[in-house]
C-alpha cells in the first residue's frame, strides 16, 4: 500500500502556518505601535524585537509566495522606524518639543505601516516593494 501526499495540502497547510506568523508578528507590531502613540503606555522595546526575530527567521519559509511582501514589510518597517528614531534622537537634547514632535510623527508612520499591512495581509493580498 503507498502512501500519497497531497501536495495542495501541504502547501495549504504552509500558508495558513505563514499565516498565523504574520497575524502574530503583526499583533506584536500592533501593541508596539498603538502604545508609541499613546502617551505614558510604553511597553517596550522587547516586544518589537521578538516581533522582528520572528519575522527574521520565518521570512525564508515564505520565499515565492504573496506572504513574502509581508515579512519584508514588517522587517523594512522596524528597520525604517529605528533609523528615524536613532536620528532624530538628537532633538530631544536640544529641545524637548521638536524631538517629541518627530517622535509622534514616526509613531504615527509606524501605526499606518501595521495597520495597512494587516488590511492588506486580511485580504490575502501583497505588500508593494
Amino acid at each position: 500500500m503507498s502512501e500519497r501526499i497531497d501536495v495542495g495540502t501541504a502547501n495549504d497547510e504552509k500558508a495558513e502556518s505563514l499565516k498565523t506568523v504574520g497575524w502574530v508578528s503583526y499583533v506584536l507590531h500592533l501593541i508596539v505601535a498603538v502604545a508609541a502613540v499613546i502617551p505614558g503606555a510604553q511597553v517596550g522595546a522587547g516586544v518589537l524585537i521578538v516581533a522582528l526575530v520572528i519575522d527574521l527567521v520565518k521570512k525564508g519559509e515564505a520565499e515565492g509566495s504573496w506572504q513574502a511582501s509581508h515579512f519584508s514589510w514588517r522587517i523594512r518597517t522596524v528597520i525604517w522606524a529605528g533609523v528615524l528614531y536613532a536620528v532624530t534622537f538628537p532633538l530631544f537634547l536640544l529641545l524637548y518639543l521638536p524631538g517629541a514632535i518627530a517622535w509622534a510623527v514616526i509613531s504615527a508612520w509606524f501605526l499606518y505601516r501595521i495597520i495597512k499591512g494587516m488590511v492588506a495581509m486580511n485580504a490575502s493580498r501583497a505588500m508593494p516593494d
